[in-house]
């Protein structure tokens, strides 16, 4: 079983980066596709982004292409998400999720997460 643990959060103005990281353990982390979601206050849960287990394919929202890049290091057990031009609507709580199946973003696919790291994006 896969065990997920996002950091690299925090707060950030407007216009700004940061990068997550989601380093996993307890099982083949290669066999696993893995994405972000976030939640935002009083917002469903919602896909940001997928890589597949190769890192060969990835996806993004509408919201978030050409802002953010996934990536993902199967040596180091990690999936990153670089997040650039970072809006206030940005501002939510950012988790990985890890499954068997293809890296699309929809919430049913995914049967491991982590605990979640705050963004919040203000001046």
């Amino acid at each position: 079983q896969l065990q997920l643990v996002e950091s690299g959060g925090g707060l950030v103005q407007p216009g700004g980066s940061l990068r997550l990281s989601c380093a996993a353990s307890g099982s083949t982390f290669g066999f696993y596709a893995v994405a972000w979601f976030r939640q935002a206050p009083g917002k469903e849960r919602e896909g940001v982004s997928g890589i597949s287990a190769t890192g060969g394919s990835t996806n993004y929202a509408d919201s978030v292409n050409g802002r953010f890049t996934i990536s993902r290091d199967n040596a180091k057990n990690t999936v990153y998400l670089q997040m650039n031009s970072l809006r206030p609507e940005d501002t939510a709580v950012y988790y990985c999720a890890s499954t068997r199946g293809p890296a699309l973003l929809y919430l049913y696919l995914y049967d491991h997460w982590g605990q979640g790291t705050q963004v919040t994006v203000s001046s």
